[in-house]
């Protein structure tokens, strides 16, 4: 039989840091924490890529704070409803996934996330499946759900709203995702839900169908989100989304990419350094300390704990090294383009380098970055977004820190 810890200090820290908003409120789950019940929650992740990111990873370590308290923990794949996609915060409609897609972007989550949560020992985390119960689902099922909320209800959603007001479609099935991510909780039965505060509408739905469904309380406990001065989270499109089977330098790199008004939130969320010392760190910037100091020490600290502590020596010297000396780093990837006169002016295309070497996402992007003047061959600012390479050897550089060497032959 599992143990579960009651010590009133590390629940009070569990039930506090990173926490935006416990429902119905923290006082009555702490109370249920400090009574030695052993309770049952979840976080759901939809495998819309086939990379956990770190927004994902806030979540995780939370699951895993309880997982140390003795509690049962259980992640939860959204097979079924990553083939629908939520539509909080979207500007339109997600694209829908194919049943290969999903689970050809999960089948290496449990290996990313080992790191963060403990699958095996005495208190292993589950690791489930939705559409164990929603495949199941029949239509009357749907419409007995369904049932339980209003068109007022989702059209209240601010994306809803603003789509609306942009001539944009609102599309039937993008209601039915808070009804399946309710369903889920119904079907796992759990007491506790987590997730980022961008999914309390969806957290709610479930505690509503608990109530109806099962006549019992579910708490909901919503965290602060890692976003930038604007509010907006880590995208893709900004170029700053750590995922987990990001390289440590390159995570290392894009915490140090981040503002400095991210640095205090970034401690609290991403890391265990104590609360105190992070306040103390917010006093000494207010006073002129350079911030680019503590956010080293932040990137150090997200490394370690996302890959290992030797990893993040490294990352941190070769940072230093390239960033603030203006030195190279020792070792740079080395890619290879065979030509002919045919193919040469496609194979050659600056452009097209940027994006077969993983400099650029995009050619849109590769694009941006000439045009910005954030492209060097060999040292030399590249200029016209046309360039094609010549044979032999050019060291392609991207802003200060990211480096290839392509050989044309």
């Amino acid at each position: 039989m599992t143990k579960v810890i009651t010590d009133e200090q590390q629940i009070e820290k569990v039930l506090s840091r990173g926490v935006e908003t416990i429902y119905p409120d923290k006082d009555s789950l702490k109370k249920v924490l400090m009574s030695g019940k052993r309770i049952k929650l979840y976080c759901g992740f939809d495998p819309t890529a086939t990379s956990l990111h770190i927004g994902n990873a806030l979540n995780i370590r939370k699951l895993a704070k309880f997982q140390e308290l003795g509690h049962e923990v259980i992640f939860l794949v959204g097979d079924f409803t990553a083939m629908i996609g939520d539509p909080t915060d979207k500007k339109a409609a997600r694209t829908q996934l194919s049943r290969n897609q999903v689970l050809s972007n999960c089948k290496s989550w449990k290996k990313q996330a080992q790191n963060l949560i403990k699958f095996s020992g005495s208190n292993p985390a589950k690791l489930m499946y939705n559409s164990k119960w929603l495949g199941k689902m029949k239509f009357a099922d749907v419409l007995q759900l369904a049932s339980h909320f209003s068109v007022q209800q989702m059209m209240e959603r601010d994306m809803f709203q603003k789509r609306l007001a942009d001539e944009k479609p609102v599309f039937i099935h993008e209601f039915m995702y808070p009804l399946m991510q309710g369903y889920d909780s119904v079907a796992l039965d759990v007491d506790l839900e987590i997730g980022g505060n961008d999914q309390t509408f969806n957290m709610l739905a479930g505690r509503t169908l608990m109530r109806v469904l099962k006549d019992k309380e579910k708490f909901v406990l919503t965290q602060k989100l890692l976003t930038d001065p604007t509010g907006k989270k880590m995208g893709k499109t900004e170029g700053n989304m750590i995922n987990l089977t990001d390289t440590a330098e390159d995570i290392f790199g894009k915490v140090m990419s981040w503002t400095d008004q991210m640095i205090k939130i970034g401690f609290e969320i991403l890391t265990d350094i104590p609360l105190e010392e992070i306040e103390k760190m917010g006093e000494a910037m207010n006073k002129g300390a350079n911030p680019r100091d503590f956010k080293l020490q932040l990137a150090y600290e997200v490394v370690k704990i996302y890959k290992d502590a030797d990893s993040a020596e490294a990352s941190r010297d070769n940072f230093i090294k390239v960033f603030s000396q203006g030195q190279k780093p020792e070792e740079i990837n080395e890619y290879r383009i065979k030509v002919s006169a045919g193919n040469f002016s496609v194979a050659g295309n600056l452009i097209n380098i940027l994006v077969e070497t993983g400099l650029a996402s995009s050619k849109s992007e590769a694009r941006r970055l000439i045009e910005q003047k954030g492209v060097k061959s060999n040292d030399v600012v590249i200029e016209d977004v046309n360039q094609v390479l010549t044979k032999g050897k050019h060291l392609i550089q991207k802003g200060k820190r990211f480096f290839v060497n392509v050989i044309i032959e």
